[in-house]
């Protein structure tokens, strides 16, 4: 217990929740698609559940600006939806919203992030955590690949997602956010389900792509 104890909030959490992790980076449609497997038709229907997921995300950033655990993490300079609703009108049309919907992961995924910013503002954290660090860090990877297999123009419509424009040093960024985590206002108790939290986000995210992967199946 004391080991863990002086072991940095960010550290636990990373090392706790390596496997699930792992688990998404690594499930097939994600690696279907970053391999080139996968068209430009499995790109889009991604960032369209990315767009259900943020909207739940952002929209319950507005209500816990002034929370003493969530608030300081709210940081306008990460929102995404807009860029998302940009790259959706570039993939989809200006009618991008007609015919919108959720695959039943992804609902769930959403849901579970409303729910978190509505009655569990540190739950809410372990949501933002496992999304934002990603998009900053892994996310360039699906950025590159996305620029070079469909054409997008870099860092153009098509992959603004992934396109931090008032992130001019992301490295210092995440030091910042990281020290943010080690500070967290929560017990040891309360981090420890944050850590569970952080698990299960990434458990729903998994969710996600192994439903992508159903509907994009590679052909044998």
């Amino acid at each position: 217990m004391d080991a863990t104890a002086a072991t940095p909030f960010s550290t636990l959490i990373r090392t706790a929740s390596h496997e699930q992790h792992t688990e998404a980076e690594t499930s097939s449609f994600m690696s279907d698609l970053l391999g080139g497997r996968l068209g430009v038709d499995a790109y889009t229907r991604y960032t369209e559940q990315l767009w259900f997921v943020y909207r739940a995300l952002e929209e319950g950033a507005r209500e816990l600006g002034a929370d003493p655990v969530a608030g300081p993490f709210i940081r306008p300079e990460l929102m995404r939806t807009a860029e998302l609703e940009r790259d959706l009108a570039h993939l989809r049309g200006a009618d991008w919203r007609a015919g919108l919907e959720p695959l039943p992961a992804t609902a769930a995924y959403a849901a579970r992030v409303a729910e978190c910013a509505r009655s569990w503002p540190a739950g809410y954290v372990a949501h933002h955590y496992t999304r934002y660090l990603g998009d900053l860090s892994g996310g360039q990877i699906i950025r590159d690949r996305a620029e070079r297999a469909w054409g997008f123009a870099r860092k153009g419509d098509g992959v603004r997602f992934y396109v931090f424009e008032q992130i001019p040093n992301p490295a210092a960024f995440k030091r910042d956010y990281r020290e943010l985590l080690d500070g967290l206002a929560a017990d040891d108790l309360e981090k420890q389900r944050v850590v569970d939290e952080c698990k299960r986000a990434f458990a729903l995210n998994t969710a996600v792509f192994r439903e992508l992967g159903e509907v994009f199946p590679l052909s044998a």
